[in-house]
């Protein structure tokens, strides 16, 4: 029994609601987040901040960058549930608050910004109302060492 229930963890998907923040690992210091939005036709979606059609520019930030509903598995097969705020604050009802507040965002065009409004930071604001990346808080003491020459410069 124990090793197919290894392989049952390994091999299926979590079980997603309206509202549930979908993290998709990238690399050992960054995910991309979205957050579960439905099916549409029988096609599970999520909604999430991407600028894979704006030029990145220069420290992190992508202008024109917006928030798309694609399928679930568009952008990745690896991924899991990951509503790491639910011990710190009350989700927000999806039917009531969430899924509007994200069809008015959809062709909106928001400025994707690595440290200040990235892909975690928009899926939890829409699914607590808060504002917050773990992400970037446990990569910012590497980040701003190698950047605050430019700030006491003025080029950044």
């Amino acid at each position: 029994m124990g090793l197919c229930r290894l392989f049952l963890q390994k091999h299926s998907q979590p079980k997603l609601f309206p509202g549930d923040i979908v993290e998709y690992p990238r690399n050992k210091y960054f995910s991309h987040f979205a957050v579960y939005y439905g099916e549409k036709d029988g096609v599970p979606y999520v909604a999430h901040l991407t600028c894979r059609d704006a030029k990145l520019l220069l420290f992190g930030r992508a202008l024109r960058s917006e928030i798309k509903l694609d399928p679930l598995e568009l952008l990745g097969k690896k991924y899991k549930v990951s509503n790491m705020l639910d011990d710190s604050f009350s989700a927000r009802d999806f039917h009531g608050v969430v899924k509007p507040a994200i069809d008015d965002m959809m062709g909106r065009e928001v400025t994707f910004d690595i440290l200040f409004h990235n892909s975690e930071h928009q899926a939890t604001l829409f699914r607590y109302g808060v504002k917050k990346s773990e992400q970037i808080e446990k990569v910012y003491k590497h980040i701003m060492p190698a950047w605050k020459k430019l700030f006491e410069k003025k080029k950044l």
